[in-house]
């Protein structure tokens, strides 16, 4: 049997971190901000209600930090959403099998037009994403149209159902350099209430996705849980710092980064399990760049400007800029197939003059290709 985060996540108990990290107290975050290495236990405390009395001595922590591993670069991408096609029906996104949003597929002649129009913005860091279907935007779709679009950018990631990891392996051939794979919550029982039809049920086959791609030797590998699908968010992302420590001990030659996206409107969508302000969607980044301060972090459009104005220079180390959630989004400005609606959408030249202004450096590209992989 391969080995998995599975049997390490088998031995938490989401009901015990959840009162051990309600229990930390002011002295328990005194210490884990004086502390030389930020464990689980120092974790849990930054993680806590007590903490949110020590939130700028830990944003100065964070920044300092930041600023220490990656200096002042911020990496711009963009994500390419190439269907919103889903054989899954989940509570939270509007590209659900069950919400009755007109499909589309892009084909060659699409896809060379949003890179065109991509391109011509400057961006030369793309993420492609699909709704998940197999059967229609499977292997056979991404061998045809990858090779194309990996000859126009430097960069490519993808965010789209979990896959074998033989599928992983043919991937990276073709052009892959990362994948993104969020577990929306650790916790398999409102795992099980969000996630009604399609393949995506499989709360294990998901939480052993970012195994296959370690196996595959994929380069970076992002984690995620959507903040407001259970009802304690601080534990959601325990589990998540949990896997973390996982993967990087087990497949240490990967790259790995680490995301907290909201809940956003989307169409047929829930109301939060769990509201996260913004203060405290502050704590929990720089808490995570105390405990690891290696590990990238990114910020998507679902935040608004101001917010994401005043948190990329803590701790953030990846942006997106005017990210259409739907197929056909940037050369046609199709807005009726969104997957969720965006909080920030300036075009990327003003995020990069905000970056400027805050003494950063923009970063279109993640990789120079003469460098090879």
């Amino acid at each position: 049997m391969k080995k998995s985060f599975v049997s390490q996540w088998q031995r938490l108990e989401w009901d015990d971190i959840r009162m051990r990290i309600h229990g930390k107290t002011a002295a328990d975050v005194e210490k884990a901000l004086s502390a030389a290495k930020v464990g689980r236990e120092e974790l849990m405390a930054l993680l806590s209600p007590a903490a949110q009395a020590y939130l700028e001595p830990l944003a100065q922590k964070a920044q300092q930090l930041t600023r220490q591993r990656f200096g002042h670069a911020v990496n711009l991408f963009v994500p390419l959403y190439l269907s919103n096609l889903c054989a899954n029906d989940c509570t939270y996104c509007g590209f659900s099998m069950s919400n009755r949003i007109r499909r589309k597929t892009l084909d060659a002649g699409e896809i060379a037009r949003e890179c065109e129009a991509i391109r011509a913005m400057g961006f030369d860091n793309l993420l492609l994403v699909t709704g998940e279907h197999q059967a229609k935007v499977g292997m056979a779709y991404f061998r045809e149209h990858l090779p194309a679009i990996r000859q126009q950018f430097s960069s490519l990631m993808m965010e789209v159902q979990p896959m074998s990891e033989a599928e992983y392996s043919e991937l990276r051939t073709l052009g892959l350099d990362g994948v993104l794979v969020y577990q929306e919550t650790y916790h398999p029982a409102v795992y099980g209430q969000h996630h009604l039809k399609g393949n995506k049920q499989d709360f294990f086959f998901r939480l052993e996705t970012p195994d296959r791609l370690g196996r595959a030797g994929v380069d970076k590998i992002g984690l995620g849980t959507l903040i407001g699908l259970s009802d304690s968010w601080r534990t959601d992302c325990y589990m998540m710092a949990e896997h973390l420590l996982w993967l990087q001990k087990t497949w240490w030659q990967s790259r790995y980064s680490v995301a907290f996206p909201r809940l956003r409107p989307c169409a047929g969508g829930i109301q939060p399990a769990s509201i996260m302000s913004e203060a405290q969607l502050v704590q929990v980044i720089c808490a995570f760049r105390l405990f690891a301060p290696e590990v990238e972090q990114s910020l998507s459009t679902r935040e608004s400007p101001q917010f994401r104005d005043n948190v990329v220079p803590l701790a953030i180390n990846t942006v997106s800029a005017f990210s259409k959630t739907q197929p056909g989004g940037y050369a046609e400005g199709k807005t009726e197939l969104e997957q969720f609606s965006p909080h920030d959408n300036r075009r990327p030249q003003q995020v990069a003059e905000a970056l400027i202004r805050s003494g950063l450096q923009p970063v279109w590209k993640d990789w120079d290709r003469y460098l090879g992989r």
